[in-house]
């Protein structure tokens, strides 16, 4: 089963902040994590050099890699597996990331995917949240780890009730 955004126009309105907020300018690699069906992926594809999209669900990644033939979009890969995971595999065999896409499920990120995102010392980490208060946790681990939260911006995906979606930026602060 893929989740996917309902509110298309707000949905567009998301995925453009956070385009600005990772700050492409065509050299990064990006890591697109709980990539779904390979949205956001696809979108940043436009702007960046690389994007490696990773999701758990293999019916996903299927389609995740389907639209980005649609798309022709050839500077995206797509794994399947665990977020936590596969980027600790990729970590290990040399891979890093410029910028970080984090939109994970209510629960938020795993400890030890922020880890390795802490030590590949990424420098911007663009994290989607469905949940203030699993954003704000994860937020204060990596805060307490060399990152700042630079702004937050909330997006109002379901009009007329309690809940809001949130784009963070955060960035590696230099020592």
């Amino acid at each position: 089963m893929s989740f996917y955004q309902v509110n298309p126009v707000q949905t567009e309105v998301l995925y453009n902040k956070a385009l600005e907020y990772a700050g492409l300018n065509g050299d990064e690699v990006v890591f697109d994590l709980y990539c779904g069906i390979g949205t956001i992926s696809l979108f940043l594809a436009k702007r960046a050099k690389k994007v490696i999209g990773i999701e758990i669900v293999p019916e996903a990644i299927e389609d995740a890699r389907g639209n980005a033939v649609l798309n022709g979009a050839d500077n995206v890969d797509f794994y399947v597996g665990a977020a936590e995971e596969v980027v600790t595999r990729l970590y290990e065999e040399g891979y890093r990331a410029d910028v970080v896409v984090l939109d994970p499920p209510c629960t938020g990120c795993d400890e030890k995917l922020l880890e390795t995102i802490v030590n590949m010392q990424v420098g911007k980490i663009v994290y989607v949240s469905c949940n203030p208060s699993t954003l704000a946790r994860d937020a204060r681990f990596l805060e307490e780890r060399g990152y700042k939260v630079e702004e937050v911006q909330p997006v109002d995906m379901f009009p007329h009730t309690v809940h809001v979606e949130c784009v963070a930026l955060m960035s590696r602060i230099e020592k």
